[in-house]
């Protein structure tokens, strides 16, 4: 190609701006939490969670034990054999909750948290909310409620945004 035709077409270029069919911001990390929540191994709740800023993907969890620790599905669950109600003593876990995850993750690389927005399948609990406060989320988007009242008085003290978008059938999201 002839540098002339090249700089005539640069020249003349146009492009049309087009109404683009596609999802908003929080649908699409939505999308993506919900995909996240299929790596977990719970056999009760499979929860996925995505932090976020400037519509970057800062870190990814789901609620899973620690590494090194047998997967959900391949030990008896210590909730059932102690009859843990759900909402109630969320420390009886061996598994660390998506919200949880996410942060050790952003940590363990060295990723700021500060000013993010986390999306999150279930509403977090009260004390993933006191980690997220303490990690500088300000916004969080969750699909599923979850029993802790705790939780909302928690963030709206702390001036964090709690949304809830919500989610459509099974657990996928309605987009």
């Amino acid at each position: 190609m002839r540098r002339e035709e090249l700089e005539n077409f640069l020249k003349n270029f146009t492009a049309e701006k087009k109404k683009r069919e596609s999802l908003d911001w929080d649908r699409y990390f939505m999308v993506l939490a919900d995909t996240v929540k299929e790596r977990s191994s719970c056999i009760h709740r499979k929860v996925g969670a995505i932090i976020v800023r400037e519509n970057r993907i800062l870190a990814t969890g789901y609620n899973q034990p620690p590494s090194g620790f047998p997967h959900c599905d391949e030990t008896a669950c210590i909730r059932d054999a102690l009859s843990v109600s759900s909402g109630e003593n969320q420390e009886i876990c061996y598994a660390a909750h998506a919200e949880q995850n996410a942060i050790a993750q952003a940590a363990r690389f060295g990723i700021p948290t500060e000013g993010a927005t986390i999306y999150v399948t279930h509403k977090p609990c009260s004390i993933c909310a006191r980690i997220l406060i303490n990690a500088g989320i300000k916004r969080v988007v969750y699909g599923w409620d979850y029993p802790d009242p705790l939780s909302e008085f928690l963030f709206k003290t702390c001036g964090v945004t709690l949304e809830q978008l919500k989610l459509e059938g099974g657990n996928h999201v309605n987009i």
